[in-house]
């Protein structure tokens, strides 16, 4: 079996069409701002992948997203990157409803109309907030007649230019009286008050669309508010865990596949000793072999603190292999393929991100620490 068939055999299974489509496009196409990456992915029913087939969707499970995401990384890191927060605001609605947080099956009206439209889903979740779980309020509300309506800022914010809908975290009234509740709420992108606006400067992984999106007591009715049942706290609950359980997978999955086209060149090179090739191949694998091994974790229907710690440990661990795997690819693959393309340099300069994307290593460490003391694990 050649290097990430098992991975584009899964994208092909899952999303038809999309892995030959996205092959044909040079990458210089899919990375820029107007990528035609995102586009294609919903064409091929990308928006339903981990919702499940009963509601429409394609019912991939984490071992085959995570798969999926090395897959589409290998082809444009922009389009894994901008698709893994579309998924991990799914993931959550789907854990939302299968807890029955909210009551009476709206959540799951919402997913298959995702799902079975080919909707896409902005995360304004407060993954990128430090100090905050997944669910806290990002936005102010202010309840009137008509709903609540919203006023903040979220950026970046991927997928800001395509989105269908923003989800939100608020804190509302509970409707039986006895203070406050976390909801999600879903804000349709072409909302009154709703403008994306310029925030991303950078040229690398600018197919994201990582833009900012900014709220300006934007209207959302009743039905568009999916209630948790939780109080804002100290801890974790089972919704916010299991999100950000798929977060980091997801995510991981991503970056590998981007650092993984970088050594699927060096493979290609029978000029590269074969131990070369054998010990990139060893780190790579190792490195997708514990991230399914969490995956087939929360496949068994386990998702608790232990697994969301054991995420983040496959996480900073991936980092390490790639910092030393992706220097190694492009010095094997050596100075006349990086000055006679901008591939090289750019592949190796985005997998760098991994160690940006909220929470961090160094502010993990004494969480990580104080959890296995047997303490709570919080996220810093």
């Amino acid at each position: 079996m050649r290097y990430l068939d098992r991975e584009r055999t899964t994208l092909a299974k899952l999303l038809p069409d999309l892995d030959a489509a996205l092959e044909a496009i040079p990458l210089a196409n899919l990375e820029h701002r107007r990528s035609p990456g995102i586009r294609l992915f919903c064409e091929s029913g990308g928006p339903g992948l981990v919702v499940p087939e009963k509601h429409r969707g394609r019912g991939a499970r984490a071992l085959d997203a995570v798969r999926v995401q090395r897959a589409l990384g290998s082809r444009s890191p922009s389009l894994a990157v901008a698709t893994t927060m579309h998924h991990f605001s799914m993931a959550t609605l789907v854990a939302l409803a299968a807890a029955g947080a909210g009551g009476g099956g709206l959540e799951w009206l919402l997913i298959e109309g995702v799902a079975a439209d080919g909707r896409l889903i902005a995360s304004g979740f407060a993954e990128g907030r430090p100090g905050r779980g997944v669910l806290e309020p990002t936005m102010t509300a202010q309840v009137t007649d008509g709903g609540v309506r919203l006023t903040g800022v979220k950026r970046p914010c991927s997928l800001a230019r395509s989105m269908h809908l923003l989800t939100a975290s608020v804190l509302v009234p509970r409707e039986n009286g006895g203070g406050d509740e976390l909801a999600v709420a879903l804000v349709p992108a072409e909302s009154e008050g709703l403008q994306v606006g310029p925030f991303w400067s950078s040229s690398f992984l600018a197919g994201a669309e990582s833009d900012q999106v900014t709220l300006d007591g934007v209207l959302v009715p009743p039905e568009l508010l999916v209630r948790t049942g939780s109080a804002v706290g100290d801890h974790l609950d089972e919704v916010q865990t299991a999100g950000l359980v798929w977060f980091e997978l997801l995510m991981t999955g991503s970056y590998l596949g981007a650092a993984s086209a970088l050594v699927e060149r060096v493979l290609r090179n029978d000029s590269v000793p074969a131990h070369e090739r054998v010990r990139l191949l060893t780190e790579t694998e190792g490195a997708m072999a514990a991230v399914e091994g969490v995956a087939l974790k929360v496949d068994s229907g386990v998702v608790d603190e232990s697994v969301l710690a054991d995420a983040l440990f496959v996480r900073y661990g991936v980092q390490d292999t790639l910092a030393r795997v992706v220097p190694r690819a492009v010095e094997l693959l050596g100075g006349l393929a990086f000055v006679t393309s901008d591939e090289v340099g750019y592949l190796a300069a985005c997998t760098n991100g991994l160690a940006l994307h909220p929470p961090t290593r160094s502010r993990m460490t004494a969480p990580l620490a104080a959890h296995l003391a047997d303490g709570p694990l919080t996220i810093a």
